[in-house]
């Protein structure tokens, strides 16, 4: 364990070092995180102008949800998100065979060798605005439900994580998969919308169940404003995780047996 912290420690090192070689681009994508996250807020915001509740959420609910849900994602944007898009280039380039030869789990390196680091300004740019949405709904949460919460959210970005590198396992048979990668992205918009609002049918069980979108954010925020109706949501997230990670390890170990490098 000591040898991987040393190991994880210098990739963050060659994070901080490319970071601060381009800072108008770190700064100017903090920015425009910022600006989509504004522009979400500000969305509903106008949605709430003409109605007081959606489904059984009201406007700091579901401010509070929109915070969680950009907490998770940007969060899950800072270890994986990137490493999880570049799998395919790995592959296509002949840099995958370099990655198999180094004396290091092969997974643990390709998921976790570089950073965002811009991406923890956004994430508590999103707890702010989840402390404010709480203090308009007059909360105060307990310690154990801030540790709940926390827990719930590791369990959200595992999720993303399994999932969206299980998608990208795809590139050892079709070379580029960045277009399947970024499309899964894409459906995390819909982790910002209160579960309650979908009518039960394919979409909500396609989105609850098979892609859990509507509960990486749902459950985590829940528990901070007292709606769950039961605890039994939080253990099927947690195992959900599980889940989903194992999936992606067994889909992992099939693609690379497979692998024959590019020079073959």
């Amino acid at each position: 364990m000591n040898r991987y912290f040393s190991i994880y420690a210098m990739l963050w090192r060659n994070s901080v070092v490319r970071e601060m070689s381009f800072k108008t681009n770190f700064i100017l994508w903090i920015f425009v995180e910022l600006l989509w996250f504004g522009l979400q807020i500000t969305f509903f915001s106008v949605i709430y102008m003409h109605t007081d509740r959606i489904a059984d959420w009201t406007k700091w609910q579901v401010v509070m949800l929109i915070g969680g849900a950009h907490f998770i994602q940007q969060m899950f944007q800072a270890f994986f998100l990137v490493n999880c898009t570049q799998l395919s280039e790995l592959i296509r380039t002949g840099k995958m065979d370099f990655m198999l030869l180094l004396p290091v789990n092969t997974r643990f390196l390709i998921s976790l060798r570089q950073v965002d680091l811009g991406a923890f300004v956004n994430a508590a740019s999103a707890a702010a605005v989840m402390f404010y949405a709480g203090k308009q709904l007059q909360l105060t949460p307990t310690a154990g439900q801030i540790s709940g919460f926390l827990l719930l959210c590791v369990a959200s970005i595992l999720i993303h994580y399994s999932l969206m590198f299980l998608l990208a396992t795809i590139s050892f048979w079709t070379v580029r998969a960045q277009g399947i990668i970024w499309g899964y992205y894409n459906l995390f918009n819909i982790a910002r919308m209160p579960e309650s609002a979908f009518p039960a049918g394919i979409f909500k069980t396609i989105f609850k169940f098979a892609l859990p979108m509507l509960l990486v954010a749902n459950v985590p925020v829940k528990l901070l404003t007292e709606k769950l109706a039961s605890p039994w949501e939080m253990l099927f997230l947690v195992i959900m995780s599980v889940g989903c990670f194992v999936v992606s390890e067994l889909a992992w170990r099939f693609s690379v047996r497979r692998y024959t490098s590019a020079s073959s």
